[in-house]
């Protein structure tokens, strides 16, 4: 890892490889800056169960934001039972919903062509990396779901496919007022 302008760099190598030392990096920072809420994007829920099981987050919020029901196939839900139920257990709050940058415009722009407001801000973010891009998504997406509180920073945990690979501090914005969101610092991310 490579620190350039305080935001560590992982290189040309995105995704599962830099699970440990994203998480490291955003428990750190939580800990260091007073940061409360740590959200988490994970489909089948590796990523948060090895945040919980190998930190001390008993003094922190744990959200967990998962892809929707049928995203990658009709009814299919990927995070199964059994982890939703240990992550229960561990006291980490489950977000399953519709993908704010996607959703309805996405079935729009397959069905009909042409590229809708929320996907030309999800491809915008995505200048800085698909790990920005998801961090700010699902800060947003818990935040709606009155799972963080409004106006205060939290660490948002995301990467590319599976595994962790970037790690922001967000202050969000409801969804009906996407430019209040802010990207406060990127603290670590692969190169785009």
């Amino acid at each position: 890892m490579l620190s350039l302008g305080g935001i560590d760099v992982f290189g040309d190598t995105p995704g599962v490889a830099n699970t440990r030392a994203t998480l490291s990096v955003a428990y750190e920072e939580a800990n260091e800056r007073g940061i409360e809420h740590l959200v988490v994007a994970s489909n089948e829920g590796n990523t948060i169960l090895q945040l919980v099981s190998e930190f001390d987050t008993a003094h922190l919020t744990i959200v967990g934001v998962t892809h929707q029901v049928g995203f990658r196939e009709p009814g299919l839900d990927e995070m199964p039972k059994e982890i939703r139920q240990q992550l229960g257990d561990k006291g980490v709050k489950l977000l399953t919903t519709t993908h704010l940058l996607a959703g309805i415009d996405r079935s729009l722009r397959h069905g009909f062509g042409g590229i809708y407001p929320p996907e030309i801000i999800a491809n915008t973010l995505r200048m800085f990396g698909q790990g920005v891009k998801v961090c700010v998504e699902i800060s947003m997406m818990a935040l709606d779901a009155g799972l963080i509180p409004y106006g205060e920073d939290v660490i948002a945990i995301a990467g590319k496919s599976r595994g962790a690979d970037t790690a922001c501090i967000i202050r969000p914005g409801h969804s009906t007022a996407v430019f209040e969101t802010r990207i406060m610092e990127i603290l670590c991310r692969p190169r785009p």
